[in-house]
């Protein structure tokens, strides 16, 4: 399985955001140290354990 992420560096530190949970960010000290952060951040986001979760979905209107 595979979900995108957006990420920039910002005063040493990589920060990123998964695309379908914009409102929850986190850092690492190096990229990959951010990916392994983001990975555990998605187990925590979509085990369903936290409540009041937002979350970006499409909506066909046509």
């Amino acid at each position: 399985m595979k979900t995108q992420f957006i990420y920039w560096q910002d005063e040493g530190f990589w920060i990123g955001y998964l695309s379908d949970y914009p409102d929850y960010r986190t850092q690492g000290e190096t990229l990959d140290e951010l990916k392994e952060n983001l990975k555990d951040l998605y187990k925590d986001l979509s085990s369903g354990s936290i409540p009041s979760i937002r979350r970006i979905d499409e909506l066909e209107v046509a």
